[in-house]
């Protein structure tokens, strides 16, 4: 008989705990979250509230027998989930499903996983909290409603198996509009000039500084007569100015700042980012990871302030007490930090230890002293000229925090962060022209989203919450969306105008390659199509003040100042009743755009969107008897930017490469991608091959392996019935039989199955044909 019986979510996670508890404690794992334990998720009556609906998988059952079994014989039923909302709401579905009396639970939580915090947490219980479960239901029933709702209106308007998602939709949206911006960006351009000056020099030693004209010139012309200007000019430095600046340490982590940091740093996705400190929370190593709080505990400031003293002196040492701005931050009541802050090093995977270290030296910097550093300032006169040069450099007089950690900054926040010292200079002091150049330079636009950046723009709404970013990003990826990608970039010319010390004036042209990008996120042809639709079909789900006003609701609901029946029933009825009046009265959706005629045929050439993706479709509207063309649109092109002349060009397959064994081999595209064709039978080629560009070897080779594959398909055959087959698969062997699988029990060897023993599986599992695997 169990005295204790204590239930987490994951094995690592009661393994941990366990270490921590008595023999009079055992610690058991649910395995996941409340949708692993049903197949159906919980419903809403909108008028009765909640209602839980259990419906125990098979595979699940044994987990809830085993914890049903050992709840029933405890004294005490330990609900210790995490602290958010989703495992307040899982806490909730476990004294359901267990069938719990109150007097019987008794609700922990801890924001770490060492010994003080589980036995501070177990003689501090609590009940489960209402308004958190009512919240995580509201929300999960929400972003049902408008995905179960909205995803058949896609299938019908746009193309099948598509879906939508209340935040997702909206991170689509943010990366779409960034992409139509920057493709409608007017690009300008301006000259700068920087100029090289040197010192007299002093005791042998000549020394010189870098500066850059106040000015910057709209035309050519401004900026040659500005350098000629300069032949003969005599320099001077006119105003000095010393002062000194402070640069504060940032916050501990959040979950967004830590996802952002670590994209930046470590070069981790968001999802990757989640992996790991989720296995660093179970192992005990760090605090909770899904929070919006940067607040430190007071023995974290303790043990933080003792471990900087002892590093690097007290003079390194300045308490801080970060206030959270995010307005009922909900999640936790601390920032991500070291468990134990003095421990340097962890076990683990690369990846663990990589991100542990991050974590602890943010978190110490955090509480260091600023970085004191003296910004100089020198403006140069021009004899010939109103304006002037101007040099800036700063020297670190005391670095403060900066001797243990460096906050990353993404791509569009320029800043020069290098240290440049300036000489010692004195007003009125005579300087010597090294070099004048002028630089044409271009504006560019806002940069492209990478996951991090998303994340921070997401949090900067307002949308979503340190749950949900890692899944949204992933999801819109997953559906094909938005593709993470690297892209090329484009070579360009720019005119240089250079005054050299003789005094010579050299006008010539350089080249710089721009627009390169890797790791940023692109939207897909769907994605644009799919967002259009939403935008104007269902402006109110993807407008960003609305969404982050839903999250405020749930933040209401959350702390019980909000009902979440009487919210989702304010949401649901004008919403609903947008979704039947888009299916009765909205069109077909193509997004097709027309491109012109072949000049060599008259064919009408245009771009759409087809079952399987973007398609050029040749057409003959007054020929009844034509039958269009069509063809699929490479990886890096799009409906609403390809040519007429790169539309035409896809139509070159598809085109014979050689022959093979006496017979041709065809490259072409079909229904389901491009394929190679040999004597009759068809081979795929893979992604990484481009159909217009394979070699004759290469498609040999391609042939040569689905020889291979299809020789090891076949298991076994049987005379007495030609349609009955074992077959290799996927997942392992199974028997396939007039059009329907079947399973093969485990340890059952396949080759040995006799022709008897094969067919009484099929007949036994015959009325569930349908609903095996298909492969």
């Amino acid at each position: 008989m169990v005295k204790n019986l204590v239930i987490v979510e994951s094995p690592a996670k009661a393994k941990t705990i366990e270490k921590f508890l008595g023999s009079d404690f055992t610690v058991k794992s649910c395995y996941g979250h409340v949708r692993d334990l049903s197949k159906k998720d919980n419903g809403v009556d909108i008028k009765g509230g909640f209602r839980p609906l259990y419906t125990v998988s098979s595979d699940k059952k044994k987990v809830v027998d085993e914890l049903k079994k050992l709840s029933d014989g405890a004294e005490v039923v330990w609900l210790a989930t995490d602290e958010d909302r989703e495992g307040e709401a899982i806490a909730w579905h476990l004294k359901e499903v267990l069938k719990l009396k109150n007097d019987k639970i008794r609700r922990i939580v801890f924001h770490e996983i060492t010994k003080d915090a589980i036995l501070n947490a177990v003689s501090n219980p609590r009940t489960i909290d209402d308004n958190l479960v009512n919240a995580q239901q509201s929300r999960r029933i929400l972003d049902r409603l408008v995905g179960f709702e909205i995803s058949p209106v896609l299938w019908k308007k746009v193309r099948p198996s598509l879906s939508a998602g209340r935040v997702q939709s909206v991170a689509v949206r943010l990366i779409v509009e960034r992409e139509r911006e920057i493709e409608n960006f007017n690009t300008t351009y301006s000259y700068r000039v920087t100029g090289t000056f040197a010192l007299a020099e002093a005791k042998g030693k000549k020394s010189s500084l870098d500066a850059e004209l106040n000015k910057r010139f709209d035309t050519y012309d401004e900026a040659l007569a500005f350098i000629n200007a300069c032949r003969g000019a005599s320099f001077s430095v006119g105003d000095l100015e010393r002062k000194e600046v402070r640069r504060t340490p940032a916050p501990p982590f959040t979950t967004s700042t830590l996802q952002q940091e670590a994209a930046r740093k470590l070069r981790f996705s968001v999802s990757r980012t989640m992996v790991v400190a989720q296995r660093l929370y179970e192992s005990g190593y760090i605090t909770y990871m899904r929070t919006d709080s940067v607040n430190l505990s007071q023995l974290a400031l303790n043990t933080a302030k003792k471990e900087i003293e002892n590093t690097f002196g007290p003079e390194y040492h300045h308490f801080r007490k970060f206030r959270t701005r995010t307005a009922n931050a909900q999640e936790a009541h601390e920032a991500i930090r070291p468990a134990y802050i003095d421990r340097i090093k962890i076990d683990g995977t690369r990846d663990d230890q990589m991100l542990y270290d991050l974590i602890r030296k943010r978190t110490l910097a955090s509480q260091m002293a600023d970085a004191v550093l003296e910004k100089n300032i020198a403006k140069i006169d021009i004899s010939t000229s109103p304006y002037q040069f101007v040099a800036e450099g700063e020297s670190i007089l005391f670095d403060g925090f900066l001797k243990l950690y460096i906050e990353s900054r993404d791509e569009d926040e320029n800043e020069d962060s290098s240290e440049k010292i300036l000489p010692p200079l004195k007003t009125g002091e005579k300087l010597f022209n090294r070099e004048i150049t002028a630089t044409q330079r271009f504006a560019r636009p806002n940069a492209r989203y990478t996951e991090a950046s998303l994340v921070k723009k997401l949090e900067e709404l307002g949308i979503g919450r340190p749950s949900t970013y890692a899944p949204v990003i992933s999801n819109i990826q997953n559906r094909g969306y938005v593709v993470k990608d690297e892209r090329p970039g484009k070579e360009r010319e720019y005119q240089v105008i250079s005054l050299d010390s003789a005094g010579n004036v050299t006008q010539g042209k350089a080249t710089e390659n721009y627009g390169a990008e890797k790791a940023k996120l692109f939207p897909t042809d769907i994605g644009m199509l799919v967002n259009d639709f939403l935008v104007n079909e269902f402006s109110q789900i993807v407008d960003f003040k609305f969404t982050a006003k839903i999250e405020q609701q749930l933040d209401d609901v959350s702390n019980g100042a909000l009902d979440g029946t009487e919210m989702l029933e304010t949401f649901y009825k004008p919403f609903h009743q947008n979704i039947e009046e888009t299916l009765e009265n909205s069109g077909k959706i193509t997004g097709e755009r027309f491109l012109g005629i072949n000049p060599e045929t008259g064919e009408h050439v245009s771009a759409r969107m087809a079952r399987f993706g973007p398609v050029i479709q040749l057409t003959k509207p007054d020929d009844p008897d034509y039958k269009p063309r069509f063809a699929g649109l490479k990886k890096d092109q799009r409906i609403d930017m390809i040519s007429l002349e790169d539309a035409l060009s896809l139509f070159k397959l598809p085109r014979s490469v050689g022959e093979y064994e006496g017979n041709d081999i065809t490259v072409a595209i079909g229904k389901f991608g491009p394929y190679v064709r040999h004597d009759g039978k068809f081979v795929s080629i893979p992604k990484a091959d481009d159909p217009y560009a394979i070699s004759l070897e290469r498609c040999i080779e391609l042939i040569e392996e689905k020889r291979e594959k299809d020789g090891n398909k076949f298991i076994k055959l049987f005379p007495e019935d030609p349609d009955l087959k074992i077959l290799n698969g996927r997942w392992g062997p199974y028997i396939a039989y007039k059009g329907s699988n079947f399973r093969i029990p485990k340890n059952t060897d396949a080759a040995g199955m006799e022709y008897e023993e094969v067919m009484r599986i099929c007949q036994a599992e015959g009325k569930n044909a349908g609903h095996s695997k298909k492969r």
